[in-house]
């Protein structure tokens, strides 16, 4: 799923091998006997109930529930997990059938089998939460059991994709006794079954894992206890790391920091950069009078320079996007930049007159404030200053905490708005399909007939995910020309570690989640 092949950048004076190997060089007994894993980031869950959820909520779910299926170490392809198997038992891809371990049980001991994972689905479409996951779930028709081990999924239409949908933690199983029907739990609690349980949880502050005694997986737990700390700033995380109150950060570095720790000489810390595939992106919300025009939204999209973006605001740390579906996946473009071109006032001018547009546009701009990085109001600073620089624009910038901000674009409130986007599977339909549609991830409706009706039941239906190239690219196409999606930039992934902790750079799986399990402390030299 990355974009390029990168090397470490090294920050300690000590060879990063065992970050980019996974393997610790050193002995491992007594791995834990300086206490548990610290990881610190910036991206907070927004609730603990997998039904809920369609956000960075999912790094928590990742490590304390299991999904039928998940990705092992080194796989890209999703792999049997509380399943024993999982496959298609049609030639059009439209009945999928999934055979649980035997006795599977979660971390208070009641048993996981086949009603559980039953319950677990149909709750996400029942509740269909806002800003919840139930879109990732519109070619299932229904699901059934047969006896306590096997689950079958019956699609409404032929979905190749389904297997990497099972593989997002959205498809947490979950305790049908825990866990009601038609609603989300409140509570902070959590009763899964994966490596970990949630020993304690602190909203904003911290999650303490511990290991999970019923855990039946394919996890090689490294590590017995690991604390995640939730900070608002990416400089207060990096002290944190620094002053050894934290092992390992993620998500959420900024890039005077990322450049600080590239540069000074920390002797006892490493940095992996690796490429990535999160996205950051602009949506236009079409109840709005002046962002419901394409004038408007192209217009915007001309002026735009995501270059400048890229080097003064992020230090070139991020890379200029020209498409929805990034650079390293099957069916990746540059249609904005084919139709758009450089940045020009004087094509964005045209476009606007040729509408009937002669006065300066007034646009508000939203943002979260502590969701993508410390960089995010300053990126919507430069916005503003080459949106009004062009005399065309008169922007008012507005921020809210994610919480909040998460309500206010699921009511429809926000003329324009920023959203990133991690990946719930490495492949290009997630990077189109989530965000079209009636009921879409983002709050605000897309409807596109061709899109959703054709291009993505057809790539669908292709098993060999490298034969859907020309359906996506037409995909992206209609993207382009309606402008209510704009790309800005794509991301990197770095993690920032103490020398003594192994398991970095392969506790990412292919959607950039991190497996916390793989972490570990070298203990001898």
């Amino acid at each position: 799923m990355f974009n390029r092949n990168r090397f470490l950048r090294k920050v300690a004076a000590i060879a990063s091998i065992s970050l980019v190997t996974g393997c610790s060089l050193f002995s491992d007994d007594d791995s834990d006997s300086a206490g548990p894993i610290v990881v610190g980031t910036t991206s907070a869950p927004s609730t603990l109930d997998p039904a809920g959820a369609w956000d960075g909520s999912w790094e928590l779910y990742r490590n304390i529930f299991q999904t039928l299926l998940a990705y092992p170490n080194g796989s890209t392809t999703p792999q049997p997990d509380a399943a024993e198997s999982c496959s298609f038992t049609d030639s059009t891809s439209r009945t999928y059938r999934c055979k649980l371990r035997a006795g599977m049980k979660f971390a208070d001991g009641d048993a996981l089998n086949a009603e559980a994972v039953q319950h677990s689905i149909d709750r996400i479409r029942t509740i269909n939460a806002p800003g919840g996951p139930a879109g990732l779930l519109g070619s299932l028709d229904r699901v059934e059991t047969s006896g306590d081990r096997e689950v079958v999924f019956h699609l409404n239409q032929s979905d190749a994709t389904f297997p990497f949908v099972l593989a997002t933690p959205a498809m947490s199983i979950v305790d049908p006794d825990d866990y009601p029907a038609n609603s989300l739990r409140k509570d902070d609690k959590v009763y899964g079954s994966g490596p970990y349980e949630l020993k304690s949880y602190e909203e904003g502050k911290q999650a303490v894992l511990t290991k999970n005694g019923n855990y039946d997986g394919f996890a090689d737990r490294k590590n017995d206890e690991v604390t995640i700390r939730y900070f608002q700033d990416s400089s207060t995380m990096v002290k944190a790391l620094r002053d050894k109150q934290v092992d390992v950060t993620y998500r959420g570095l900024a890039a005077d920091d990322i450049i600080a720790l590239q540069k000074h000489n920390d002797t006892d810390l490493e940095l992996v950069d690796g490429a990535g595939t999160d996205i950051s992106y602009l949506v236009f919300n079409p109840k709005d009078s002046w962002a419901k025009q394409p004038a408007v939204r192209k217009a915007v999209a001309q002026i735009v320079d995501r270059g400048a973006i890229a080097h003064k605001v992020y230090k070139d740390t991020v890379d200029p996007l020209y498409s929805m579906v990034p650079k390293g996946l099957t069916g990746h473009s540059t249609g904005f930049f084919d139709d758009f071109g450089n940045p020009s006032v004087a094509k964005a001018r045209s476009i606007l007159s040729d509408a009937g547009i002669t006065q300066r546009v007034p646009l508000t701009f939203w943002y979260t404030t502590d969701r993508y990085g410390s960089e995010t109001g300053l990126m919507f600073q430069e916005l503003k200053r080459q949106l009004e620089g062009s005399g065309l624009f008169t922007i008012t910038l507005k921020s809210r905490p994610w919480k909040d901000y998460v309500v206010g674009y699921q009511k429809g409130q926000y003329p324009v708005f920023g959203r990133g986007w991690f990946p719930d599977f490495p492949d290009a339909d997630n990077f189109i399909a989530p965000f079209v549609g009636e009921h879409n991830a983002l709050g605000t409706p897309y409807p596109s007939k061709e899109i959703t009706g054709q291009l993505l039941p057809h790539s669908r239906a292709e098993s060999d995910r490298a034969q859907t190239v020309k359906d996506m690219e037409q995909a992206q196409q209609i993207i382009v020309q309606d402008a209510r999606l704009l790309p800005l930039w794509q991301g990197r992934q770095y993690v920032a570690a103490s020398d003594d902790i192994s398991g970095g750079e392969q506790a990412l799986d292919p959607s950039t989640i991190m497996m916390m399990w793989m972490l570990h402390r070298k203990t001898s030299w």
